[in-house]
């Protein structure tokens, strides 16, 4: 397994938390180890272009669609969760377009401070082997401005209320993306990084 280092940030914390699970990973920033790669993450936080300049930059763009192409297991979370949309609002960002849909930005209103931060709760809208022994509405991290906006609902296999219902979590075929930190949401999200450690190809 390999997490994917395109200078985007909590790579640390994905580390601390796969040692934590033993799973056996190594972090590159090589094209040729990413698309070759047995499983792949790719975490991210900060903003969506610059994100995509530097993918596009290394070629780690291309790497990430072959790897994606090949059909073996894929995990996005959180700003790797929204570059695989078709565009973002945050400065107008082209993203990797692996699924319909764009990333908007929360509007705010009472209650409802940007960015998103904090524990929210997360509802199963379509069972998925990465939710095995985690609760309906269990809480996790989050840590945003932006959220996705998938053009499709049958994508759509989590929801999280924020003023609005947005999609948490999303899948299409090999591609599993949460907006959410499981890495630093405790025993729920350890056992979601695990439970894609070992899931079957």
């Amino acid at each position: 397994m390999i997490v994917v280092d395109y200078g985007a940030g909590n790579l640390r914390s994905v580390e601390t938390a796969l040692r934590h699970l033993e799973a056996g990973f190594s972090i590159s920033s090589s094209p040729d180890e990413v698309s070759a790669a047995e499983r792949l993450i790719v975490p991210g936080v900060g903003e969506a272009r610059a994100a995509m300049e530097r993918l596009s930059a290394s070629g780690l763009d291309q790497a990430i669609d072959a790897f994606r192409r090949a059909g073996r297991p894929l995990l996005g979370i959180c700003l790797g969760c929204q570059i695989i949309f078709e565009r973002s609002d945050e400065r107008s960002a082209h993203c990797l377009g692996f699924l319909p849909g764009t990333v908007r930005r929360f509007t705010p209103g009472p209650g409802r401070k940007v960015p998103h931060m904090g524990w929210n709760r997360v509802f199963i809208t379509h069972p998925h082997p990465l939710f095995a022994e985690i609760a309906d509405g269990a809480f996790f991290y989050f840590v945003h401005s932006y959220y996705p906006d998938p053009s499709g609902d049958e994508f759509r296999i989590a929801t999280t209320e924020y003023g609005i219902t947005f999609a948490s979590g999303i899948e299409k075929d090999n591609l599993i993306a949460f907006q959410f930190h499981p890495e630093k949401s405790g025993k729920y999200g350890l056992k979601l990084i695990d439970n894609f450690a070992k899931m079957k190809r």
